[in-house]
């Protein structure tokens, strides 16, 4: 499946990544934590081999002579201690960083050169022309993040490189203040934050491929205190999963992030330090948003079903909103910054004046929108667009709303064929473009402004088509051969006539009585 995305602006990359090559000192900390490992293992040993002695003393057991195994196994051990310090202290990388011999790798006989070198760098080339996509996938219990290249103009999605995540992503936030090797170098970067069920937040630099670890760790390291403190509040790092994350734009030094520990945590980049931890919140904190505007201002959203308004320099002073479910996610109006929306686990979104606030308790909404028969697990607003709202639930559609003069009406409702939709996101450089992804594991491109219905509500808006594209998506070079054999096959089937092939068909409506037209269409 497929739990997050997030668009990087065109221009932001570099245009040639560079290859991660690891130095001395990666080398001793990598060799420092494997010591680590190996030491927690040995204690664990130790302590299975006292219980098993204590379950040879049992007299139930003495008619078996179990002490014959122990003494053949404990010899064993014996003999094995003795080779190990005869041969001395192991390092687990020496073998490793002895590898190469040659200090120029064209001398050493046993090299062949890659006479495609050139060729693979123009590959991985990226042009100023192409967005790229961030995709926090999970497949078969190993989670990645996928940094995917989209080309406009060909409607060409594909992936160029990925990175190895410690477990399930939750959230993912672009960043470009520079940190860890490049933190010296000053000037922006290309980064991103990500948040997993581990109590840690990782920072990867997009620049750079074939990274071996992140550029940057925030949160504790020591796994034997975070097993013992889970889900209890630190006031120095998180001790449970990271749910949401969000970069100060205005303040760049600053990350705020939301924990299922039930505390929101704001953290130095620079000094890779938590500065402040908020704990106004009862249940796990789903989401996390700084005000676009009001560098020290941050809306909060939790399991306890509440929203929380503070300005982090006084957290003492939070305003309260309650809601009707928990909290999915929380969204300041860009159009309207004394707005905010409020997505719920019960399928409604809200809309609440900020301004509206009396004993540190807010009003009731402006507006509800009921937009979904389950949960909505995403949601955005278009960045130019006044009013333009997209929502995406486990029910598999995304449907897009008209917010425009406070009376909110459905413009079109879509199956985009991902299964549940766990995230929605427009493209920051082409206006009507829309990121889907879910629980089906593939993402998909959608151009709203080839939509009729969209055209129609919001004109020139919306930039105009001749007719609806087909959803965009990475496809995989086997099945793309597959699928030109079985639109061959249809054609010559069907007299030579181009027959349209399951999956790029494309469904929409104007309310909800149409829904189900529109998924058998699509699918």
């Amino acid at each position: 499946m497929i739990s997050a995305v997030a668009w990087i602006r065109k221009g932001v990359a570099a245009e040639k990544p560079t290859k991660y090559e690891m130095t001395e000192e990666e080398y001793a900390r990598l060799q420092a934590v494997a010591d680590a490992e190996i030491g927690s293992a040995k204690r664990e040993l130790k302590k299975k081999s006292k219980l098993d002695a204590s379950i040879l003393e049992d007299p139930a057991l003495k008619d078996f002579n179990l002490e014959d195994y122990s003494s053949a196994s404990e010899a064993g051990d014996s003999d094995s201690e003795a080779e190990e310090n005869a041969a001395g202290d192991i390092n687990v990388f020496s073998n490793i960083k002895g590898l190469s011999y040659y200090a120029d790798a064209s001398e050493d006989p046993y090299l062949q050169q890659d006479d495609g070198s050139d060729e693979e760098a123009e590959e991985m080339r990226i042009f100023n022309s192409d967005n790229l996509l961030l995709v926090a996938k999970t497949e078969d219990d190993i989670s990645s993040l996928e940094v995917c290249v989209f080309e406009s103009e060909s409607d060409n999605l594909f992936v160029h490189h990925d990175f190895m995540l410690p477990a399930f992503p939750l959230c993912v936030e672009w960043m470009d203040f520079s940190v860890g090797r490049k933190a010296a170098s000053g000037g922006a970067g290309n980064y991103v934050a990500v948040g997993t069920f581990e109590p840690r937040i990782e920072i990867w630099d997009l620049d750079t491929t074939d990274n071996a670890y992140p550029d940057l760790v925030l949160g504790s390291n020591d796994r034997k205190q975070l097993r013992r403190m889970r889900g209890k509040p630190h006031a120095e790092f998180h001790t449970d999963a990271i749910m949401g994350l969000s970069w100060n734009r205005l303040a760049r030094n600053l990350l705020a992030s939301s924990s299922a520990d039930t505390t929101v945590k704001l953290w130095d980049l620079a000094a890779a330090t938590c500065v402040q931890s908020y704990t106004h919140h009862t249940g796990k904190v789903q989401a996390v948003q700084w005000h676009p505007s009001e560098a020290s201002v941050m809306l909060t959203g939790a399991y306890d079903r509440r929203v929380a308004a503070f300005d982090s320099r006084a957290p003492a002073a939070v305003s309260w909103w309650a809601t009707d479910a928990d909290v999915e996610s929380v969204m300041w109006d860009v159009h309207s910054p004394s707005h905010f929306y409020v997505a719920t686990e019960s399928g409604a979104v809200r809309y609440y004046d900020v301004r509206n606030v009396q004993e540190g308790k807010g009003s009731e909404p402006v507006y509800t929108l009921v937009a979904h028969a389950e949960a909505v697990s995403a949601m955005d607003q278009h960045p130019h667009v006044r009013g333009l709202l997209v929502t995406g639930s486990a029910d598999e559609t995304v449907k897009v709303w008209d917010l425009r003069d406070g009376r909110p009406s459905m413009v079109v409702s879509r199956n985009p064929d991902v299964g549940g939709v766990f995230a929605a996101r427009f493209c920051p450089d082409e206006p009507m473009l829309l990121a889907v992804a879910g629980s089906g594991g593939e993402t998909r491109i959608w151009d709203m402004a080839t939509n009729p219905h969209v055209r129609s509500v919001f004109g020139g808006a919306a930039a105009a088509a001749v007719q609806e594209k087909p959803l965009v998506g990475v496809v995989d070079e086997a099945e793309a051969d597959a699928d030109d054999t079985r639109e061959a096959v249809l054609a010559e089937m069907h007299g030579g006539e181009a027959v349209e092939t399951a999956g790029q068909g494309s469904g929409s409506s104007g309310d909800d009585d149409d829904d189900e037209d529109a998924a058998m269409e699509s699918d």
